[in-house]
């Protein structure tokens, strides 16, 4: 915190520290730091961060993200990690707007390579991955000084 004067002013955090003060992101922030992603998403952004709550990791199979977390398992958790993130700060309102202005589906290009379909499904704002798996946004707009996280049910794949 700043204090200017009597004025206390927030520095706002950026995308892991939003992250690392939110329990429901525990397993994130974990595979974050084993895939050594802390600096980049760390970084001056902005980012869109698709990110799955520990309910979405805890519903992989069992093993699954203890497998990914192993050093030898870097790239593939570097790869799963970075189809969750979209270069440019994309709030709820213009994700709306893009899907609206485009038929109903809006294509997406993640950090990763890979391409996310979002689309609405009863109101709700819905991510469909390169393999069909789809995920909903739970909570939308978290604002971080380098971006926004909106909260996904699901770990979206990429091919």
């Amino acid at each position: 915190m700043l204090f200017l004067g009597t004025t206390a002013v927030l520095k706002a955090q950026n995308i892991v520290g939003v992250a690392a003060g939110n329990d429901n992101f525990t397993t994130l922030v974990t595979a974050v730091k084993a895939a050594e992603l802390v600096d980049t998403l760390s970084g001056d952004g902005p980012f869109t961060v698709f990110a799955p709550v520990n309910d979405a990791f805890a519903a992989l199979p069992e093993g699954t993200v203890a497998t990914l977390l192993k050093p030898e398992s870097k790239d593939a958790l570097t790869g799963i990690l970075t189809y969750h993130v979209v270069a440019g700060e994309y709030k709820a309102a213009a994700v709306v707007e893009a899907i609206n202005g485009n038929n109903g589906s809006f294509p997406v290009t993640t950090v990763q390579g890979g391409i996310i379909e979002l689309s609405l499904q009863d109101g709700k704002v819905m991510l469909k991955d390169e393999k069909g798996n789809s995920a909903t946004v739970v909570m939308a707009d978290v604002s971080a000084s380098n971006g926004v996280i909106h909260a996904i049910d699901t770990v979206v794949m990429p091919k």
